[in-house]
Order: C-alpha cells, then sequence, then structure tokens
C-alpha cells in the first residue's frame, strides 16, 4: 500500500505508518452505497481520504432528519465506537464516492496506547467533534433558519481556506437543510435571499461568495 498522505497524522512518525501500511487497506464506496454501519464500526475503523459521507439519525415516523456529521478527507469513523466498544446507532450515506483506509479497530485502540502521538491525534479530534456537535445543538436553540445558513457558509469558506475543500459543493438543498435543521424550500428561500443581495452566487451546486466583507459583517451582527 502506498503511504497515506494526510495533513492530521504528518510527523506521527515512521513507525506507526509502517504499522497503517501492514494493517491497513484502502477501500471505496460509491454514492448511495451502504457503507460503514453501526456493526462494521465495532470491526473496523476508517479514515477518509476523499468523497462526502453523512451521518445523520431520522426519525422514521415523520422522515425527519439531522445530520450530525459531513465527513470528508482527513475524517474518521467511528471514534464513538472506538473508545467505548460499543455499538454506535447512526445512519450512514454516501453523498460523494471516494475512498477511506480501513483499519482494524483493535489495533487502532493498541496504538493509541502504544504511540502517543497518535492517541493525541485522535482526542484531539474527538475534542472538535464535541464542539460541532455542541454548536449544532446551541445553534438549533438559539438562531433563526438564515442565520444558521449564514454561519454555515462562513464555516465552510473557513474550512476550504485551511484544508483546500468545500464540503457543500455537490451538496443539494436537501442536504443544507438537513445539516441547519431546516427544509429544503426553507433553504431554496434564503439562497434566493442571498443571491438577491449579491453575496454569492450558485452553479451546478456549487456556491461561490461574491462579497465576503459584507457577509463576515453579517456574521458578526449574528454573534
Amino acid at each position: 500500500m502506498k503511504p497515506i498522505q494526510l495533513d492530521l497524522f504528518r510527523g506521527a512518525g515512521e513507525q506507526l505508518q509502517q504499522e497503517f501500511e501492514q494493517y491497513g487497506t484502502v477501500v471505496t464506496f460509491d454514492r448511495k452505497e451502504h457503507a460503514f454501519d453501526y456493526d462494521d464500526a465495532l470491526h473496523y475503523f476508517y479514515i477518509f481520504l476523499g468523497g462526502k459521507v453523512k451521518i445523520f439519525q431520522m426519525n422514521l415516523n415523520n422522515a425527519k432528519e439531522q445530520t450530525i456529521y459531513l465527513m470528508s478527507r482527513g475524517d474518521m469513523f467511528d471514534t464513538v465506537s472506538l473508545l467505548d466498544g460499543r455499538a454506535h446507532e447512526v445512519m450512514v450515506e454516501v453523498l460523494e464516492a471516494g475512498s477511506a483506509l480501513r483499519l482494524p479497530i483493535g489495533k487502532a485502540r493498541e496504538w493509541m496506547y502504544d504511540y502517543p502521538v497518535f492517541g493525541e491525534i485522535i482526542l484531539k479530534y474527538v475534542a472538535r467533534q464535541l464542539r460541532q456537535v455542541e454548536e449544532l445543538a446551541t445553534d438549533l436553540t438559539l438562531f433563526d433558519t438564515q442565520e444558521r445558513l449564514l454561519k454555515l457558509i462562513v464555516q465552510n469558506m473557513e474550512r476550504k481556506d485551511a484544508q483546500g475543500h468545500s464540503i457543500l459543493d455537490g451538496l443539494s438543498h436537501t442536504e443544507i437543510a438537513n445539516l441547519i435543521g431546516t427544509v429544503r424550500h426553507v433553504v431554496d428561500r434564503h439562497m434566493k435571499k442571498l443571491k438577491e443581495e449579491d453575496l454569492l452566487e450558485e452553479n451546478r451546486k456549487r456556491i461561490t461568495l461574491k462579497n465576503h466583507e459584507k457577509l463576515l459583517e453579517r456574521i458578526k451582527n449574528i454573534i
């Protein structure tokens, strides 16, 4: 297996890289494929190399969805099962084809203790996830849908600047709505207004900001 080049694991050490190569397998996944379910996550730990995977919950009585995480390159699944050894009953859907490094979850647990740098990477990633879920809960309670959409767009802009890829590119308005706890027609209305204000444009599910400063000013007024 070729060495895995991920910023997250830069500086992890040659020995750990050799362990990845010995025990890891690169797997591919297609859009709409049922992959990475919670039973699978009891046996394997995944580090995403590309693509987009949605981790979500759904009320089966009314079909309402809430996306918890939208995973792409550098994200890991499932840190919950990795840490507590129990099934994590979430729903998973592939939104964009990609690949992941699949590792035996038992080896990943061993590495957390044998290689302190690996354990630190995992714990920092889990802390980031906790902050993300905390922010989602706060936003759903304190901000209206337009404010939540603005925050999401700005956060995506910052992620794109830092990591070089946009998590929102290719997403339908339905999927964007699932990220902020609303429905498609509400996102349709807000996006139309933002385009009329000349803050952004949208072409083939790709959002491009036209006035960064004005959008950031709007966010400052919110938070």
